[in-house]
Parts: C-alpha cells; sequence; structure tokens
C-alpha cells in the first residue's frame, strides 16, 4: 500500500525540491551555452532522445510495467508535443535572443496560464478570489518586463518574449492533458519516457531538414557536457525527481518549484554568464513572484492551504 501523501515537507522532499529548481533552473544556463553552436531543433531532439535513452534504461532497471496499446502511445505522443517539443523548441530558439535569465522569469508564468485554462476546461478545478488576483498581478508583471521592447519597437526581444510565454501556455496545456495518465494505469516515470520517446520521433524529421546535422562540425568538449547535463539532469533526472517528490509530498508542495527556479537561472547567468538583469526585469519579477505567492495560497491564507 503506497504511503501517505504529507501536506508538510521533511528534510527529505525539500532537499529534493530545491535539487530539482537547480536542475530545471539550470537548463536555461545549459541552453545558453548550446545555441551557439547548434540549431534549435537539434538540440530538442538530442535533448529528448538521450532522456529517453537513460529513462529506458531506468525503467528496464526497475522492472517498471511498459503499456502497448494504442490509446497510451497516442496519449505519449500529444503529451511530448505538448510538454517537450512545442515548449523546448520555443525556449531554446527565444534564447538566441533573449538571456537565459529572462526567458526562465517569463517561464515562471506557467501556473498562471494553468489557473486559467483549468477554471475553463477543468470541472474539478475551482477557482478562488486569490487565484484571480495572483493571475492578473502576475501577468502585471509579465507586462511590465515586455512593455520597454514594445515602446521601443524591439521586435525580435518581443518575439522572443512572446515565445517564452508560447511556451509557458503548452505547459500549462500538458499539465491538464496529462492528467489521465493517471486514471490510465501507467506509471509516472514510464509517461516522462514515453513522452521524451513520443518527441524524439516528432522532432527527428524537423531536425534533419531544417537543420541538416550532417554539415554541421562536431562540437566542442564543452558543449557535449553542456547537451550531456541539459538532456540527463535537467530532463531525465528531473523527471524521475518531479515524479518522486510529487508522491511523498502532494501537488501544492510541489507547485513550490515555480519559485525557486528563475532564481536559479538568473543566479547562474549572472554569476557564469555575466547577464544583467534591467530595472524593470527585476521589478517584473517580484510582481510575478507575488502572484504566484497569491496562486498558491498559503502564505495569504495562514497554512489552512494544503494539498
Amino acid at each position: 500500500m503506497p504511503k501517505a501523501i504529507s501536506s508538510v515537507m521533511g528534510i527529505q522532499a525539500w532537499a529534493m525540491l530545491v535539487t530539482l529548481s537547480l536542475v530545471w533552473g539550470g537548463s536555461f544556463y545549459f541552453v545558453e551555452i548550446l545555441v551557439d553552436t547548434l540549431s534549435p531543433m537539434t538540440i530538442v531532439f538530442l535533448r529528448v532522445a538521450l532522456a529517453a535513452a537513460f529513462l529506458w534504461i531506468y525503467i528496464a532497471a526497475n522492472k517498471i510495467s511498459v503499456p502497448g496499446t494504442l490509446d497510451a502511445w497516442r496519449a505519449f505522443f500529444i503529451m511530448g508535443l505538448l510538454n517537450n517539443v512545442i515548449p523546448f523548441t520555443l525556449i531554446v530558439w527565444g534564447q538566441t535572443i533573449i538571456s537565459s535569465s529572462l526567458a526562465s522569469i517569463m517561464n515562471a508564468t506557467v501556473p498562471m496560464f494553468a489557473v486559467v485554462l483549468a477554471a475553463i476546461l477543468l470541472k474539478d478545478e475551482n477557482i478562488t478570489a486569490l487565484k484571480i488576483a495572483g493571475v492578473i498581478v502576475g501577468f502585471i508583471g509579465t507586462f511590465s518586463i515586455i512593455a520597454p521592447d514594445l515602446k521601443s519597437f524591439d521586435t525580435g526581444n518581443t518575439l522572443a518574449q512572446l515565445a517564452i510565454l508560447g511556451a509557458a501556455l503548452s505547459y500549462a496545456f500538458a499539465g491538464i492533458f496529462g492528467r489521465r495518465f493517471h486514471r490510465m494505469g501507467i506509471h509516472p516515470v514510464t509517461t516522462a519516457a514515453g513522452q521524451v520517446t513520443a518527441s524524439a520521433v516528432l522532432t527527428f524529421p524537423a531536425m534533419m531538414l531544417i537543420d541538416q546535422p550532417s554539415m554541421v562540425a562536431f562540437p566542442e568538449l564543452s558543449v557535449l557536457f553542456a547537451l550531456m547535463a541539459l538532456a540527463l539532469l535537467s530532463t531525465a533526472f528531473a523527471y524521475i525527481l518531479y515524479f518522486r517528490i510529487l508522491a511523498i509530498a502532494g501537488a501544492t508542495n510541489l507547485s513550490l518549484v515555480t519559485f525557486l527556479i528563475p532564481a536559479w537561472a538568473s543566479l547562474l547567468g549572472i554569476w557564469l554568464l555575466a547577464e544583467k538583469l534591467s530595472i524593470n526585469q527585476i521589478i517584473g519579477v517580484a510582481i510575478i513572484a507575488l502572484g504566484l505567492s497569491l496562486i498558491d495560497g498559503r502564505l495569504w491564507s495562514r497554512g489552512r492551504y494544503s494539498s
């Protein structure tokens, strides 16, 4: 019988949560290294293909069951499209123009889109006054970041930021669609392996057609290390950690990772890539953080909010 989920996180759960935020925050840093050498579709394909190989080895080693039905694999392909292909491609392309720090900040809008979509598409999701306030505040913060580029007609920066917001919207749709895997009785790690495998199948033709990787020179060792870290740490290992936290601490506690990812990504970008945040970006991320805290609810309901 599985252990009950605890709404109060212990040291182990907190350690895993911080680790997850670090490897996900690090993905923006790794991408920033890769975009100088590899094309976006090549990065996306190699990320999901290598992650898939690692996850299938993990599944085989742990003798986890694998579904063979058409319905399961159809769902894997849809999930892969929503949770990997679309957002990964948009984020990688966006980071060819904007910094990793800014990309991570814009990506923190996922919960805001999720609240709105859940209220529209799911019958069992109630939208509260706090969540409505959080969405409004969060999007004010997002607009405050984009506004200077709109004012100065900086089309490249604006499109890149909108691409990251598109990725966040796709992640939100994926979160809603992904609820069906539990009802289908599919092991969470198998879901992760199935979706990245489907993503590799979907991105391979585009990579071969658009990027023509055979014409690209063999990358330097630092690029290979960044690619392996992106695929194995920030994708495969992150999924295993994600589902472990979900099992022991619940979805509400897991959502706290959203607060930590931009902090790690910004710190890594500033420390290792010499990136700088503008005043409006600092103000914007503070407003977004306020919006996320309203959506999460616990700081504003004196601990009565639980998963």
